[in-house]
């Protein structure tokens, strides 16, 4: 996720990071990198100009000289100043009601169908019961679309073909998610190729008959300053309260990210960071400054374990790893659970320090299909007792899984390994004990 504009700002913030005094020529430098880095990536002129001039009177203040850590100040205060850039106070959507309408509007291309299932399967997880109702009549397939991901997302869509009139439809799911016990209502609304007159007109209409609790408009990060003037257009016409940024995983440049908040008030709610369902999350401006900054992201890697780490199975191997017991079949649950919270890049990129690690790793995601292949093809006794698989039975491992049985061998060091630092952590009264060769912490990360 915005890669290019994270390297950028931290080979600008390099030199920084590591300074014991900060003259104001260090301070210019810097500054003229950082204003680079921002319009590179698409984030508006105004927006730029503004952000650089506050941060550099900040470092040039009483706070960064009088500090014992000057360069570590500055970068404070740019992870402050993005984080107010993107937006400070509530970006939590508004699920008060009975029920709450949430009505969604952008252009066609934005992800605005895909989104509504996923915002469905988020609220879901907040305990709520959603319900999507198909509004957009106009567009090939949409209904058909809208259906296929609520059933994906297990939640009910409420459709009436596309022979009836949009706010009829709107107030007629309304009131069949009511009378169904539905406390949310996601309203997909039409998208169109372009902002239009008819368009609006529409939403103006929907929105005036079902009054919403929050309206989000979704925004395709990857168009950049395009997705900042399509929200202008649309904030014109209606006063939308939130937004959502989609394809934040792709190859998106920032600016939009950057930019949109600044520019409308308005704050993002929700981003997405993939094609799957459960690739959405709330959005957290300082969280995501951090992730800018190299800086790690742990509370959201927290929230991700919290919500697909089994807590009977956590309990279960913390169990295991006191008494020593730790075999194959635990580290491929373990495994397992890590796959379930995304891509191991991504897992790991949200650690302080190991994102810059990663740029030059070539991390290997289908090392972890092959590790997979390879237990699996162990029998039930020898994932159980791995000192059981002498030469002739790791070839047979390695034929039945589709690897070399150097790649056996490897996984099985690895394993032993993993056994030997458990028993440490085990023994160490919750102490980390040293990790073997070969698995040392990155320097950001020791001590």
């Amino acid at each position: 996720m915005l890669d290019s504009l994270s390297d950028r700002l931290g080979n600008a913030l390099g030199d920084l990071r590591s300074s014991g005094r900060l003259s104001e020529d260090d301070i210019n430098t810097a500054m003229r990198e950082i204003r680079l880095a921002l319009l590179e990536a698409d984030v508006n002129f105004d927006v730029v100009k503004s952000f650089v001039a506050t941060v550099k009177e900040r470092a040039l203040g009483a706070e960064v000289s009088e500090s014992l850590t000057p360069g570590q100040e500055v970068v404070k205060i740019v992870h402050d100043e993005l984080t107010k850039l993107m937006g400070e106070g509530s970006t939590k959507l508004e699920l008060t009601g009975s029920p709450a309408v949430i009505l969604v509007c952008g252009l066609q291309g934005s992800g605005k169908t895909t989104t509504c299932g996923k915002l469905a399967k988020l609220i879901e997880k907040q305990g709520k019961r959603p319900a999507l109702v198909a509004c957009d009549v106009y567009r090939p397939a949409a209904i058909t679309q809208l259906v296929t991901v609520g059933g994906q997302a297990g939640v009910p869509v409420y459709e009436h073909g596309t022979d009836m009139n949009p706010v009829e439809i709107a107030k007629r799911g309304i009131q069949q998610a009511k009378e169904e016990g539905r406390d949310v209502v996601i309203v997909d609304t039409a998208g169109r190729l372009t902002v239009d007159t008819e368009l609006m007109d529409e939403l103006v209409k929907i929105r005036d008959a079902v009054k919403p609790t929050d309206t989000l408009l979704v925004l395709d990060a990857m168009t950049g300053q395009d997705a900042v003037n399509t929200a202008q257009n649309f904030q014109k016409a209606i006063d939308f309260s939130g937004l959502i940024l989609t394809k934040l995983d792709g190859d998106a440049r920032g600016g939009a990210a950057l930019s949109v908040r600044a520019i409308t008030g308005v704050p993002i709610k929700v981003i997405t960071t993939g094609e799957k369902l459960d690739q959405i999350e709330e959005f957290h401006p300082d969280r995501l400054a951090s992730r800018i900054l190299g800086m790690g992201d742990v509370l959201s890697l927290i929230e991700r374990a919290e919500q697909f780490v089994d807590k009977d199975k956590a309990e279960e191997l913390e169990r295991k790893m006191r008494k020593a017991e730790f075999g194959l079949d635990d580290m491929l649950d373990q495994l397992r659970s890590i796959r379930k919270m995304g891509s191991l890049s991504s897992v790991l990129g949200m650690l302080p320090g190991v994102g810059k690690q990663l740029k030059n790793a070539n991390v290997d995601e289908g090392q972890l299909d092959r590790v997979e292949a390879i237990i699996l093809s162990m029998t039930p006794a020898e994932r159980q007792n791995p000192k059981l698989i002498n030469g002739s039975r790791r070839l047979r491992i390695a034929n039945g899984s589709g690897v070399t049985v150097t790649e056996v061998n490897a996984l099985l060091k690895q394993y032993e390994q993993m056994k030997k630092m458990m028993k440490g952590f085990a023994g160490g009264k919750g102490k980390m004990p040293k990790l073997p060769k070969g698995m040392e912490l990155p320097p950001e990360l020791q001590g």
